[in-house]
Protein backbone atom coordinates (compact mmCIF):
# COMPACT_ATOMS: atom_id res chain seq x y z
CA UNK A 1 0.00 0.00 0.00
CA UNK A 2 1.45 3.38 -0.99
CA UNK A 3 1.96 6.17 1.52
CA UNK A 4 -0.59 8.43 -0.27
CA UNK A 5 -3.25 5.70 -0.25
CA UNK A 6 -2.62 5.03 3.44
CA UNK A 7 -2.96 8.73 4.27
CA UNK A 8 -6.11 8.94 2.14
CA UNK A 9 -7.74 5.99 3.91
CA UNK A 10 -6.82 7.49 7.28
CA UNK A 11 -8.47 10.80 6.34
CA UNK A 12 -11.60 8.99 5.17
CA UNK A 13 -11.73 7.11 8.47
CA UNK A 14 -11.32 10.33 10.46
CA UNK A 15 -14.02 12.09 8.44
CA UNK A 16 -16.38 9.13 8.78
CA UNK A 17 -15.82 9.01 12.52
CA UNK A 18 -16.37 12.74 12.85
CA UNK A 19 -19.62 12.52 10.89
CA UNK A 20 -20.82 9.61 13.02
CA UNK A 21 -20.04 11.57 16.18
CA UNK A 22 -21.18 15.04 15.18
CA UNK A 23 -23.16 14.67 11.95
CA UNK A 24 -25.44 12.03 13.48
CA UNK A 25 -26.17 14.35 16.39
CA UNK A 26 -26.99 17.19 14.01
CA UNK A 27 -29.33 15.02 11.93
CA UNK A 28 -31.04 13.72 15.04
CA UNK A 29 -31.50 17.23 16.40
CA UNK A 30 -32.98 18.44 13.12
CA UNK A 31 -35.40 15.50 12.96
CA UNK A 32 -36.52 16.23 16.52
CA UNK A 33 -36.98 19.94 15.83
CA UNK A 34 -38.96 19.19 12.68
CA UNK A 35 -41.27 16.86 14.59
CA UNK A 36 -41.81 19.50 17.28
CA UNK A 37 -42.60 22.15 14.66
CA UNK A 38 -45.18 19.87 13.06
CA UNK A 39 -46.93 18.61 16.21
CA UNK A 40 -46.35 20.67 19.36
CA UNK A 41 -49.36 22.85 20.08
CA UNK A 42 -51.02 21.86 16.79
CA UNK A 43 -54.58 20.51 16.79
CA UNK A 44 -54.21 17.35 14.71
CA UNK A 45 -58.00 17.13 14.33
CA UNK A 46 -58.67 20.62 13.01
CA UNK A 47 -59.38 19.35 9.49
CA UNK A 48 -61.64 16.48 10.56
CA UNK A 49 -64.99 16.49 8.80
CA UNK A 50 -68.04 17.16 10.94
CA UNK A 51 -69.36 13.89 12.36
CA UNK A 52 -68.41 11.25 14.89
CA UNK A 53 -64.76 10.23 15.22
CA UNK A 54 -63.85 7.35 17.55
CA UNK A 55 -60.32 7.08 18.95
CA UNK A 56 -59.42 3.59 20.24
CA UNK A 57 -57.30 4.66 23.21
CA UNK A 58 -57.35 1.20 24.80
CA UNK A 59 -58.33 -2.17 23.33
CA UNK A 60 -56.83 -4.45 25.98
CA UNK A 61 -57.83 -6.11 29.23
CA UNK A 62 -56.26 -6.63 32.66
CA UNK A 63 -53.96 -9.22 31.08
CA UNK A 64 -50.41 -7.88 30.53
CA UNK A 65 -49.95 -6.42 27.04
CA UNK A 66 -47.18 -4.05 26.05
CA UNK A 67 -49.12 -2.85 22.99
CA UNK A 68 -52.58 -2.27 24.44
CA UNK A 69 -53.87 0.06 27.13
CA UNK A 70 -56.89 -0.82 29.23
CA UNK A 71 -60.36 -0.26 27.74
CA UNK A 72 -60.86 3.29 26.50
CA UNK A 73 -62.78 4.92 23.66
CA UNK A 74 -62.74 8.65 22.94
CA UNK A 75 -65.24 10.33 20.65
CA UNK A 76 -65.24 13.67 18.89
CA UNK A 77 -68.79 14.76 18.12
CA UNK A 78 -68.22 17.77 15.93
CA UNK A 79 -65.76 19.83 17.98
CA UNK A 80 -66.65 18.35 21.41
CA UNK A 81 -64.70 15.49 22.98
CA UNK A 82 -65.90 12.68 25.23
CA UNK A 83 -64.17 9.65 26.73
CA UNK A 84 -65.81 6.33 27.59
CA UNK A 85 -63.87 4.31 30.18
CA UNK A 86 -60.28 5.12 31.08
CA UNK A 87 -58.14 1.99 31.33
CA UNK A 88 -54.57 2.14 32.55
CA UNK A 89 -52.22 3.82 30.07
CA UNK A 90 -55.00 5.18 27.88
CA UNK A 91 -54.19 8.85 28.54
CA UNK A 92 -50.79 8.36 26.89
CA UNK A 93 -52.41 6.72 23.87
CA UNK A 94 -54.77 9.70 23.56
CA UNK A 95 -51.81 12.07 23.60
CA UNK A 96 -49.96 10.05 20.97
CA UNK A 97 -53.07 10.00 18.75
CA UNK A 98 -53.46 13.76 18.92
CA UNK A 99 -56.78 13.77 20.77
CA UNK A 100 -57.53 17.44 21.61
CA UNK A 101 -57.62 17.45 25.40
CA UNK A 102 -58.61 21.12 25.36
CA UNK A 103 -61.97 20.07 23.89
CA UNK A 104 -62.74 17.28 26.37
CA UNK A 105 -66.23 17.94 27.73
CA UNK A 106 -66.87 14.88 29.90
CA UNK A 107 -65.93 11.32 30.74
CA UNK A 108 -68.34 8.38 31.06
CA UNK A 109 -67.75 5.10 32.91
CA UNK A 110 -69.61 1.97 31.81
CA UNK A 111 -69.14 0.29 35.21
CA UNK A 112 -66.81 0.27 38.19
CA UNK A 113 -64.56 -2.69 37.49
CA UNK A 114 -61.15 -1.20 38.21
CA UNK A 115 -59.71 -1.92 34.76
CA UNK A 116 -62.27 0.48 33.30
CA UNK A 117 -61.29 3.44 35.48
CA UNK A 118 -57.73 2.81 36.72
CA UNK A 119 -56.47 5.51 34.35
CA UNK A 120 -58.98 8.12 35.51
CA UNK A 121 -56.61 9.86 37.92
CA UNK A 122 -54.04 10.37 35.17
CA UNK A 123 -56.75 11.55 32.77
CA UNK A 124 -58.08 14.13 35.24
CA UNK A 125 -54.52 15.41 35.64
CA UNK A 126 -54.08 15.67 31.86
CA UNK A 127 -57.46 17.37 31.45
CA UNK A 128 -56.40 19.91 34.08
CA UNK A 129 -52.86 20.64 32.89
CA UNK A 130 -52.78 19.75 29.17
CA UNK A 131 -56.42 20.76 28.70
CA UNK A 132 -56.04 24.02 30.58
CA UNK A 133 -59.23 23.48 32.53
CA UNK A 134 -60.54 26.07 34.96
CA UNK A 135 -63.37 23.79 36.14
CA UNK A 136 -63.18 20.11 37.20
CA UNK A 137 -63.78 17.43 34.57
CA UNK A 138 -67.37 16.10 34.62
CA UNK A 139 -67.38 12.32 35.20
CA UNK A 140 -70.62 10.38 34.67
CA UNK A 141 -70.92 6.79 35.85
CA UNK A 142 -72.85 4.25 37.92
CA UNK A 143 -73.61 4.59 41.59
CA UNK A 144 -70.28 4.83 43.40
CA UNK A 145 -68.62 7.03 40.78
CA UNK A 146 -68.63 9.89 43.28
CA UNK A 147 -66.60 7.77 45.72
CA UNK A 148 -64.10 6.87 43.00
CA UNK A 149 -63.59 10.48 41.91
CA UNK A 150 -63.33 11.75 45.49
CA UNK A 151 -60.75 9.09 46.28
CA UNK A 152 -58.64 9.92 43.24
CA UNK A 153 -58.75 13.63 44.05
CA UNK A 154 -57.48 12.81 47.52
CA UNK A 155 -54.73 10.61 46.08
CA UNK A 156 -53.62 13.35 43.68
CA UNK A 157 -53.95 16.16 46.20
CA UNK A 158 -50.26 16.32 47.04
CA UNK A 159 -49.34 16.44 43.36
CA UNK A 160 -51.88 19.25 42.87
CA UNK A 161 -50.04 21.37 45.39
CA UNK A 162 -46.66 20.71 43.77
CA UNK A 163 -47.88 21.71 40.31
CA UNK A 164 -49.54 24.91 41.45
CA UNK A 165 -46.41 25.86 43.42
CA UNK A 166 -44.14 25.14 40.44
CA UNK A 167 -46.14 26.51 37.50
CA UNK A 168 -48.22 29.15 39.27
CA UNK A 169 -52.01 29.51 39.40
CA UNK A 170 -52.10 31.08 35.93
CA UNK A 171 -50.96 27.83 34.25
CA UNK A 172 -52.15 25.36 36.90
CA UNK A 173 -55.54 26.84 37.67
CA UNK A 174 -56.51 25.58 41.16
CA UNK A 175 -60.21 25.56 40.27
CA UNK A 176 -59.65 23.19 37.32
CA UNK A 177 -58.16 20.31 39.29
CA UNK A 178 -59.84 16.90 39.50
CA UNK A 179 -63.36 15.90 38.58
CA UNK A 180 -66.97 16.37 39.57
CA UNK A 181 -68.97 13.14 39.59
CA UNK A 182 -72.57 12.48 38.63
CA UNK A 183 -74.00 9.06 39.45
CA UNK A 184 -76.29 7.89 36.65
CA UNK A 185 -79.02 5.28 36.17
CA UNK A 186 -80.84 3.79 33.19
CA UNK A 187 -82.92 6.95 32.75
CA UNK A 188 -79.82 9.12 32.16
CA UNK A 189 -79.59 11.12 28.95
CA UNK A 190 -77.11 13.75 27.81
CA UNK A 191 -77.66 16.44 25.16
CA UNK A 192 -75.11 18.95 23.86
CA UNK A 193 -74.53 20.70 20.53
CA UNK A 194 -76.52 18.18 18.51
CA UNK A 195 -75.15 15.12 20.34
CA UNK A 196 -77.52 12.78 22.18
CA UNK A 197 -76.23 10.10 24.58
CA UNK A 198 -78.56 7.43 25.96
CA UNK A 199 -77.89 4.57 28.37
CA UNK A 200 -78.92 0.94 28.72
CA UNK A 201 -78.45 -1.12 31.87
CA UNK A 202 -76.73 -4.38 30.87
CA UNK A 203 -76.13 -7.73 32.55
CA UNK A 204 -72.59 -8.01 33.90
CA UNK A 205 -73.55 -9.75 37.16
CA UNK A 206 -72.33 -9.82 39.83
CA UNK A 207 -71.30 -6.26 38.90
CA UNK A 208 -74.08 -3.85 39.80
CA UNK A 209 -75.14 -1.01 37.52
CA UNK A 210 -73.26 -1.68 34.30
CA UNK A 211 -74.24 0.44 31.31
CA UNK A 212 -73.94 0.64 27.54
CA UNK A 213 -74.02 3.99 25.77
CA UNK A 214 -75.51 5.09 22.45
CA UNK A 215 -74.36 8.29 20.75
CA UNK A 216 -76.41 9.90 17.97
CA UNK A 217 -75.12 12.96 16.09
CA UNK A 218 -76.21 14.45 12.76
CA UNK A 219 -77.52 11.22 11.31
CA UNK A 220 -74.67 9.01 12.58
CA UNK A 221 -74.69 6.62 15.53
CA UNK A 222 -72.14 4.79 17.68
CA UNK A 223 -72.98 2.24 20.37
CA UNK A 224 -70.50 1.22 23.09
CA UNK A 225 -71.18 -2.02 24.94
CA UNK A 226 -69.01 -1.85 28.01
CA UNK A 227 -68.93 -5.35 29.57
CA UNK A 228 -71.97 -7.60 29.30
CA UNK A 229 -73.35 -11.04 28.59
CA UNK A 230 -74.85 -11.80 25.16
CA UNK A 231 -77.95 -9.61 24.99
CA UNK A 232 -80.79 -9.27 22.48
CA UNK A 233 -81.90 -6.23 24.45
CA UNK A 234 -78.56 -4.62 23.64
CA UNK A 235 -79.15 -5.49 19.97
CA UNK A 236 -82.46 -3.61 20.12
CA UNK A 237 -80.72 -0.67 21.82
CA UNK A 238 -78.17 -0.63 18.97
CA UNK A 239 -80.79 -0.96 16.21
CA UNK A 240 -79.66 0.68 12.98
CA UNK A 241 -76.33 1.85 14.40
CA UNK A 242 -73.55 2.77 12.03
CA UNK A 243 -70.94 1.35 14.40
CA UNK A 244 -71.01 -0.99 17.39
CA UNK A 245 -67.95 -1.22 19.59
CA UNK A 246 -68.37 -4.46 21.52
CA UNK A 247 -66.23 -6.25 24.05
CA UNK A 248 -65.19 -9.82 23.22
CA UNK A 249 -63.79 -12.83 25.10
CA UNK A 250 -62.64 -16.09 23.49
CA UNK A 251 -63.59 -18.89 25.93
CA UNK A 252 -61.31 -21.53 24.38
CA UNK A 253 -58.26 -19.29 24.69
CA UNK A 254 -59.14 -18.26 28.23
CA UNK A 255 -59.71 -21.94 29.04
CA UNK A 256 -56.27 -22.87 27.73
CA UNK A 257 -54.74 -20.17 29.93
CA UNK A 258 -56.60 -21.59 32.91
CA UNK A 259 -55.54 -25.17 32.22
CA UNK A 260 -51.89 -24.12 31.90
CA UNK A 261 -52.00 -22.07 35.10
CA UNK A 262 -53.60 -24.98 36.98
CA UNK A 263 -50.98 -27.41 35.68
CA UNK A 264 -48.28 -25.09 37.01
CA UNK A 265 -49.83 -24.78 40.44
CA UNK A 266 -51.37 -21.33 40.06
CA UNK A 267 -54.81 -22.24 41.37
CA UNK A 268 -55.88 -18.63 41.95
CA UNK A 269 -55.13 -17.67 38.36
CA UNK A 270 -56.87 -20.81 37.09
CA UNK A 271 -59.97 -19.96 39.15
CA UNK A 272 -60.11 -16.46 37.67
CA UNK A 273 -59.83 -17.84 34.13
CA UNK A 274 -62.68 -20.25 34.90
CA UNK A 275 -64.88 -17.47 36.29
CA UNK A 276 -64.62 -14.69 33.69
CA UNK A 277 -66.30 -16.25 30.60
CA UNK A 278 -69.76 -16.22 32.20
CA UNK A 279 -70.16 -12.44 32.22
CA UNK A 280 -68.62 -11.55 28.87
CA UNK A 281 -69.59 -11.99 25.20
CA UNK A 282 -67.81 -14.18 22.66
CA UNK A 283 -66.79 -12.82 19.23
CA UNK A 284 -69.45 -14.99 17.59
CA UNK A 285 -72.13 -13.68 19.97
CA UNK A 286 -71.08 -10.07 19.40
CA UNK A 287 -71.36 -10.65 15.66
CA UNK A 288 -74.88 -12.04 16.11
CA UNK A 289 -75.80 -8.93 18.12
CA UNK A 290 -74.52 -6.68 15.32
CA UNK A 291 -76.49 -8.71 12.75
CA UNK A 292 -79.68 -8.44 14.82
CA UNK A 293 -79.11 -4.70 15.19
CA UNK A 294 -78.59 -4.21 11.47
CA UNK A 295 -75.35 -2.36 12.15
CA UNK A 296 -73.04 -1.28 9.35
CA UNK A 297 -69.82 -2.04 11.20
CA UNK A 298 -68.67 -3.96 14.28
CA UNK A 299 -65.34 -3.32 15.98
CA UNK A 300 -64.40 -5.69 18.79
CA UNK A 301 -62.43 -4.07 21.61
CA UNK A 302 -61.56 -4.91 25.24
CA UNK A 303 -60.24 -8.20 23.86
CA UNK A 304 -59.71 -11.13 26.25
CA UNK A 305 -57.09 -12.34 25.59
CA UNK A 306 -55.97 -9.83 22.96
CA UNK A 307 -54.28 -11.62 20.03
CA UNK A 308 -50.55 -10.80 20.22
CA UNK A 309 -50.02 -11.34 16.49
CA UNK A 310 -52.09 -11.05 13.31
CA UNK A 311 -51.65 -14.79 12.73
CA UNK A 312 -53.72 -15.49 15.87
CA UNK A 313 -56.60 -13.13 15.01
CA UNK A 314 -58.65 -15.67 12.96
CA UNK A 315 -58.51 -18.11 15.87
CA UNK A 316 -59.73 -15.39 18.24
CA UNK A 317 -62.61 -14.45 15.93
CA UNK A 318 -63.73 -18.04 15.39
CA UNK A 319 -66.92 -18.04 13.28
CA UNK A 320 -67.76 -14.38 13.97
CA UNK A 321 -67.46 -13.32 10.34
CA UNK A 322 -70.03 -15.94 9.35
CA UNK A 323 -72.51 -14.38 11.80
CA UNK A 324 -72.36 -10.77 10.54
CA UNK A 325 -72.82 -9.37 7.04
CA UNK A 326 -71.23 -5.99 7.75
CA UNK A 327 -67.67 -4.78 8.26
CA UNK A 328 -65.95 -6.56 11.17
CA UNK A 329 -62.64 -5.49 12.69
CA UNK A 330 -60.52 -6.20 15.75
CA UNK A 331 -59.59 -2.98 17.48
CA UNK A 332 -55.98 -1.95 17.96
CA UNK A 333 -54.73 0.91 20.06
CA UNK A 334 -54.34 3.96 17.85
CA UNK A 335 -57.25 3.07 15.56
CA UNK A 336 -59.43 5.97 14.36
CA UNK A 337 -62.96 5.28 13.10
CA UNK A 338 -64.68 8.19 11.35
CA UNK A 339 -68.37 8.59 10.55
CA UNK A 340 -68.80 11.81 8.56
CA UNK A 341 -72.09 13.59 9.22
CA UNK A 342 -75.02 12.87 6.89
CA UNK A 343 -73.08 10.06 5.19
CA UNK A 344 -73.03 6.27 5.04
CA UNK A 345 -69.24 5.96 5.19
CA UNK A 346 -67.34 4.12 7.94
CA UNK A 347 -63.66 5.04 7.56
CA UNK A 348 -60.99 3.23 9.56
CA UNK A 349 -57.39 4.44 9.88
CA UNK A 350 -54.46 3.45 12.10
CA UNK A 351 -52.77 6.49 13.69
CA UNK A 352 -50.23 4.56 15.79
Amino acid sequence: MTRKLLIGLLLVAILAGSFALFGGQWIGQRVFERAVEQRAGVDQTVDFADGLHVFVCGSGSPMPDANRAGPCLAVLAGRDGYIFDVGSGSDRKLGAMGFPMVRLEATFLTHLHSDHFDGLGALMLQAWMAGGRSTPLPVYGPEGTDRVVDGLMTAYGIDRGYRIAHHGPEAARPSGFGGVATNIDESFTFERNGLSIRTLRVDHAPIDNAYAFRLDYKGRSVVISGDLKYSKEFARFAQGADLILHEALNPAMVGKLGETLAARGNTDGAKIMADIPDYHTTPEEAARVAQLAGAKALVLYHLVPAPPARLIEPAFLGDAKQNFDGQLELAKDGMLISLPAQSQQVEIDQLL
